[in-house]
């Protein structure tokens, strides 16, 4: 089967453009002296974090339970979930995972160290943990070295859990900003006798300017793999050609000169803006805008000038966000020079528990 033959709206992967941004970003960090530990809430495919992990990750973030249960149930047993594990359901569930398989947390709070450390104790685990610490991003973490110093010593002091290191998702385009902090949160903990074996950064849009964080150990990047229009017009994370996930779309009304309406809608490319105007870029038409989505059409502006669209053309759509999209569909199509070559089961989608 050709692109061209499938129905729209199609989630398209190109493994060959795919592979290249994986072995791009493995071959960087190596050659720095990171391990890669591959977000997979990009993708949510247990094959393509087996392929993370051939190409030399070593191991994998998840950032919800249900996501690591999936991986776990694939075969991938290094997990590190960045998200404060809060409530006995979610806690029993943690429980359950840690005796199959090498998982790590995060905490930025002794009530979520709390949580851990009864539920471990009671079940005769030790849990790795790692503190969590806000670098500048203002989500979740511990607000000052002193503070990550003092919950790792609680951490540390609690039954059934052991101290390893810091985490951090930090802000784009700070990335001397994020190594003070972690630096003294390393100092603060060495000189109090904490054994910092992991510094855990993160994030695609300053991936390849990682290696100035020196008090990293390893980075956490998820977007790389496919990239999305976000990175290459916000963060210069490549060009269009790097960007391997697509939605193939069909016009499907042209009732006016100046517009017209794609198939696909916010349930296909996410409403995510992400700082940029319209919903995505039109690689055939990049002049055309897509201007405003509802559930299953997509609202297209046609300048004057600009080619003029035909019912029952196909084009293809760069999206905003690209996670959003892969948690919209149940399966994509992997292709290969203009061939489809198989499909995947996004097998993690819906996963936010």
């Amino acid at each position: 089967m050709l692109t061209e033959d499938l129905d729209t709206p199609a989630v398209v992967v190109d493994l060959d453009v795919m592979e290249a941004n994986l072995r791009r970003c493995q071959s960087y960090l190596d050659h720095h002296g990171l391990a890669l530990r591959p977000h997979i809430k990009t993708h949510k495919i247990p094959d393509f974090a087996h392929l993370q992990l051939r190409l030399g990750a070593k191991g994998v973030t998840c950032q919800k339970l249900g996501e690591a249960e999936v991986m776990v149930d694939a075969g991938i047993t290094d997990i590190l979930v960045t998200y404060n594990i809060v409530g006995q359901a979610k806690l029993d569930r943690l429980v359950a995972l840690a005796r199959r398989a090498d998982i790590k947390v995060v905490a930025d709070s002794t009530a979520v160290v709390d949580g851990l450390s009864a539920t471990m104790s009671h079940a005769g685990l030790i849990l790795p943990v790692l503190v969590e610490c806000d670098t500048g991003a203002e989500r979740c973490g511990v607000a000052t070295p002193a503070a990550a110093l003092a919950l790792g010593e609680a951490i540390d002091r609690a039954p059934g859990l052991t101290f390893r290191g810091l985490m951090t998702y930090p802000p784009r385009n700070a990335t001397a900003k994020v190594q003070a902090w972690l630096a003294e949160a390393v100092d603060l903990a060495g000189r109090a006798g904490l054994d910092v074996a992991v510094v855990s950064n993160g994030g695609t849009p300053d991936l390849f300017h990682a290696h100035e964080v020196t008090a990293a150990t390893e980075h956490r990047p998820g977007t790389y793999i496919y990239s999305d229009r976000s990175q290459v017009e916000i963060n210069q994370l490549g060009t269009w050609d790097d960007c391997a996930l697509r939605v193939h779309a069909t016009v499907v009304s042209h009732a006016a000169a100046d517009r017209c309406v794609i198939d696909a809608g916010s349930k296909s490319l996410s409403s995510d803006l992400l700082g940029l105007r319209h919903h995505g870029h039109i690689v055939e038409h990049p002049d055309w805008e897509i201007r405003s989505l509802s559930e299953e059409h997509g609202q297209v502006h046609v300048p004057p000038g600009a080619a003029a669209p035909r019912v029952g053309e196909r084009v293809t759509v760069i999206p905003n966000h690209v996670c959003v999209v892969t948690n919209l569909t149940d399966r994509i199509t992997a292709v290969r020079k203009g061939r489809v070559e198989t499909f995947f089961a996004v097998s993690a989608r819906g996963k936010v528990r």
